[in-house]
């Protein structure tokens, strides 16, 4: 009998490329996951090739979302064989621990962020002491700590003397099949600058926003969805830009790379608010370089390491809107340093894949 291995997120499941990477993983390697989401009122049905599992919850933000659905993934737990339990992030880790203890199982902490360093927590004092205390009583016992780069797998060192395995949130080169997406006529006849991801603080769309205002004949798709979805949509109709910017809203994986692959120029602009930002190493990052598309990214110190070595975008520290947009556009109007860009990024695509990255989760799993 195959051995089960419980994966838990608090997303919807649809755009969460790495927990399927993870699943698709250790499915074709012997184990039988099942993973646990939950279902919102616009969730799509799933087709995956693992079992799966969304909770329908009462609250859907909050402490009491929180409370709700660690309740309900503990019920579920307690009452299904399982012999490896997966908490991906500090959100999931109560239940998963509290499980694991009664159950007498192997627990394995997937952190995909400085959980108490994220924007949202930064300047709530309070809520942030809660994440912490959690934190310190529940991750020190873990079986296992995995994170997604060495700059947050030293702080998480530092603070609980674990050893931790770096596992990147690295594309497949056997993608899934591309399905097409939808975008305004006027998109398809314009080169457009794309950001792909959580639509939340902190991630330099006010102010690329102001800059598309300075920027007449360039387009804007903003692909997912987040926190301040709705301000953004505000402040384009405010600056008029409803014509050039299309929000397409939360999109599945396979739908993403449509969009990715069909942009002019990819967008990363995390701003230095907190741990979390300011080492982070965005997922589209990648997703960009696989596509061959050219980056313009913060200067922070994981991302820098990925695009200086790679050499498919420029850095940049400044972010006011008058910078923004003769940034942009000079790097629009190189047309031969967008194709050297293009060409640097396919180049070392393969060096940056899910198909080398996973050998270190599958030894992670087998040495449980």
């Amino acid at each position: 009998m195959k051995r089960t291995i419980v994966i838990a997120v608090t997303n919807d499941l649809e755009g969460d490329q790495r927990v399927h990477k993870v699943a698709i993983t250790l499915m074709n390697n012997g184990w039988a996951p099942v993973v646990i989401g939950r279902k919102l009122r616009n969730s799509k049905p799933l087709s995956r090739r693992y079992t799966t599992r969304r909770f329908r919850l009462w609250f859907n933000r909050g402490p009491v979302f929180y409370l709700n659905y660690n309740l309900r993934l503990f019920a579920y737990l307690l009452f299904t064989r399982v012999d490896v339990i997966t908490a991906n992030d500090l959100d999931t880790l109560p239940a998963s621990f509290f499980a694991a203890i009664l159950k007498r199982k192997r627990l394995v902490y997937d952190a995909h962020e400085y959980f108490t360093g994220v924007p949202e927590l930064v300047d709530r004092p309070a809520v942030c002491k809660i994440w912490r205390a959690i934190e310190k009583r529940l991750v020190p016992h873990v079986s296992a700590m995995i994170t997604v780069n060495e700059s947050i797998a030293a702080l998480y060192r530092d603070q609980y003397s674990l050893q931790i395995t770096v596992i990147r949130n690295l594309p497949m080169i056997d993608h899934p099949p591309v399905t097409p997406g939808y975008l305004p006529e006027e998109f398809t006849r314009h080169p457009f600058l794309l950001y792909q991801g959580a639509v939340n603080m902190g991630r330099g769309l006010e102010q690329l926003l102001d800059a598309m205002a300075l920027m007449p004949g360039i387009y804007l798709v903003i692909v997912g969805d987040g926190d301040v979805t709705d301000v953004l949509m505000h402040q384009a109709r405010q600056l008029n830009l409803a014509t050039r910017v299309c929000f397409t809203g939360r999109v599945s994986f396979e739908n993403l790379a449509w969009y990715t692959r069909k942009a002019a120029l990819g967008i990363s602009l995390e701003q230095d608010i907190g741990l979390n930002y300011h080492y982070a190493l965005p997922n589209k990052l990648f997703d960009y370089m696989h596509a061959g598309l050219p980056v313009i990214a913060s200067d922070l110190p994981e991302i820098r390491k990925v695009v200086a070595a790679v050499e498919f975008g420029v850095l940049i520290r400044e972010f006011s809107p008058e910078f923004l947009a003769e940034t942009i556009s000079g790097i629009l109007n190189n047309k031969e340093l967008l194709a050297i860009w293009s060409k640097n990024a396919l180049r070392e695509a393969p060096n940056y894949s899910w198909e080398q990255e996973s050998d270190k989760l599958l030894k992670l799993y087998r040495e449980l």
